[in-house]
C-alpha cells in the first residue's frame, strides 16, 4: 500500500467505523501533530493519533500497555489511552485515542520560571527511572534504539563531521563524540522516555504540566533524556537542571553524543527538519562542545 492520506475524512471513517459511540463528535486537527504521528481532536476531549509511517506502528501498542503502568508511578501526568484502533483496508497500521488535556507546548515564552520548570522536569524524570522497569521493551528498532548503544549512530555521525569540517569545530565534535563512545551505563536498565522536547512537554499557567509521546520510550541507559538540557536551558536553568540530575559523568557525556549526533546531522542536512531547527542545531553543537570543554 503507499502512504495514507491522513486526514480528517479518514478520521472520520475510522471513528465511525470502530467506535460508532464517538461518530457524532466533531473531528479536526490538531495545531502541531507532531513528525511521526498525526493528531486529530476529537470532540473536546480525545484525540486520536495515527502513525505517519510503518516504522512508528510499534509504538502503538507499546503505549497502550505501558502508559497505565507507568502513569500511578510518575508526578505528573502522561497521556492515557482509551482505545485501540485496528487496521483497514484504507489505512495499514493500529492507532490510538487518548485523553486530551487542554494544555500548551513548552516554549519558553510559556513558561514563567526556567529554573522551576527545569527542577520539575528533573524531578519528573528522576521518578520515571525509579519506575518498575521489569519486563519493560529494551532498545530497538521500535524506538530507533534510543537507550542502548550510541555506536548504531557512528557511522552517521562521522559522515555529518565529513559534510560540516570547515564549518564546525570538526576536531572537538569528534572529541566529544569519541568520549561519549567510551562510556557505557553500568547499572540495571531504567525507564526512559527517548524525546524530552519542548513539544512532547505541556505546560498551564506557566509551569510544567505533563508530558506525553512516550513513542520512543524504553528500558535502558537514561542518557537520551538529556537532550533537552541544550535545547532548551541555557545558563542559570541549564545549572538547576543538570544539579538536579544526579548522573554520573558518563551518562552525561553519552547525553552530549547523543545531543550531539541528532544536531550535526540536521544541521549537516541529513534529516528533515525546519529552518528553525536547523538554526537550533547551530547553537546546540557550540554548546554542547562548551560544556564537554567545561565538565568533560
Amino acid at each position: 500500500m503507499d502512504a495514507p492520506v491522513i486526514d480528517t475524512a479518514l478520521v472520520r471513517r475510522l471513528i465511525a467505523t470502530q467506535f460508532p459511540r464517538w461518530s457524532a463528535l466533531p473531528i479536526r486537527p490538531v495545531e502541531f501533530g507532531g513528525w511521526d504521528n498525526r493528531t486529530f481532536h476529537l470532540g473536546a476531549g480525545m484525540t486520536v493519533r495515527l502513525p505517519s509511517a510503518a516504522h512508528y506502528a510499534d509504538q502503538v501498542a507499546k503505549e497502550q500497555q505501558w502508559l497505565p503502568i507507568l502513569a500511578s508511578q510518575l508526578p505528573l501526568p502522561i497521556p492515557v489511552p482509551l482505545a485501540m484502533g485496528r487496521p483497514d483496508e484504507s489505512y495499514p497500521w493500529p492507532w490510538s485515542v487518548y485523553e486530551w488535556r487542554d494544555v500548551e507546548t513548552a516554549l519558553v515564552e510559556r513558561i514563567d520560571d526556567l529554573k522551576e520548570f527545569a527542577g520539575t522536569l528533573a524531578g519528573f524524570l528522576d521518578a520515571l527511572q525509579a519506575a518498575d522497569a521489569t519486563g519493560g521493551p529494551p532498545p530497538g528498532p521500535h524506538n530507533f534504539f534510543r537507550g542502548g548503544s550510541l555506536d548504531v549512530y557512528d557511522g552517521q555521525t562521522r559522515e555529518a563531521l565529513f559534510r560540516l569540517d570547515g564549518r564546525i569545530d570538526t576536531r572537538a565534535a569528534t572529541e566529544v563524540w569519541e568520549f561519549a563512545l567510551s562510556t557505557s551505563w553500568q547499572n540495571a536498565p531504567v525507564w526512559f522516555h527517548g524525546d524530552i522536547a519542548y513539544g512532547n512537554l505541556l505546560v498551564k499557567d506557566g509551569r510544567l504540566d505533563a508530558v506525553i509521546d512516550f513513542g520512543t520510550s524504553g528500558v535502558g541507559d537514561p542518557a537520551c533524556d538529556l537532550a533537552i538540557t541544550w535545547h532548551l536551558f541555557a545558563g542559570e536553568s541549564r545549572q538547576v537542571f543538570r544539579k538536579a540530575r544526579a548522573l554520573d559523568p558518563g551518562t552525561w557525556a553519552r547525553g552530549r553524543g547523543w545531543t550531539l549526533w541528532k544536531a550535526l546531522i540536521v544541521a549537516a542536512g541529513m534529516a528533515g527538519a525546519n529552518p528553525a531547527d536547523i538554526k537550533k542545531s547551530w547553537q546546540v553543537i557550540e554548546d554542547v562542545l562548551a560544556d564537554h570543554l567545561a565538565w568533560a
